[in-house]
């Protein structure tokens, strides 16, 4: 037996890891689940912490960073798009044409309010379990 055997970090038990501050991705993770029920304020706070912290993160939690900050990027798009749907098919539902659009826009802000606080609590696991997140740039989960 040698001792100059290396052990990949993803083979380590958790116990013989190097310790990564789990605190704040867990608040941001907070900020961005408070925020999807209030006025979207503490999303952005969340957003700028995040990015203050990813260069300064250890890789379990910078994954976790880079995961957050795409989340917010993703739902802000959609949302704009979905927003945008809404408000010219409630304009042109006045004439009656705008239904179809009303109602996309609706389902479209309605699915990724959703995804935006699945994708939260999935987040919420890994870090829980002081894993990475497996796939940060994912569009799904």
């Amino acid at each position: 037996m040698t001792d100059s055997m290396t052990v990949t970090p993803a083979s380590e038990p958790v116990a013989m890891r190097a310790h990564e501050d789990r605190v704040l991705p867990a608040v941001i993770y907070g900020l961005y689940l408070f925020g999807a029920f209030s006025a979207l304020i503490t999303v952005f706070i969340g957003l700028i912490i995040a990015y203050v912290n990813r260069s300064t993160a250890g890789p379990r939690m910078e994954s976790h960073y880079s995961f957050l900050i795409r989340t917010f990027w993703m739902t802000l798009g959609w949302i704009a798009i979905g927003g945008l749907l809404t408000v010219v098919g409630g304009v042109l539902s006045l004439i009656l044409i705008g239904l179809p659009l009303l109602g996309l826009g609706i389902l479209i802000l309605s699915l990724f309010g959703l995804w935006f606080i699945a994708r939260c609590c999935l987040g919420v696991y890994y870090l829980a379990r002081d894993e990475a997140y497996p796939r940060p740039d994912s569009w799904l989960f």
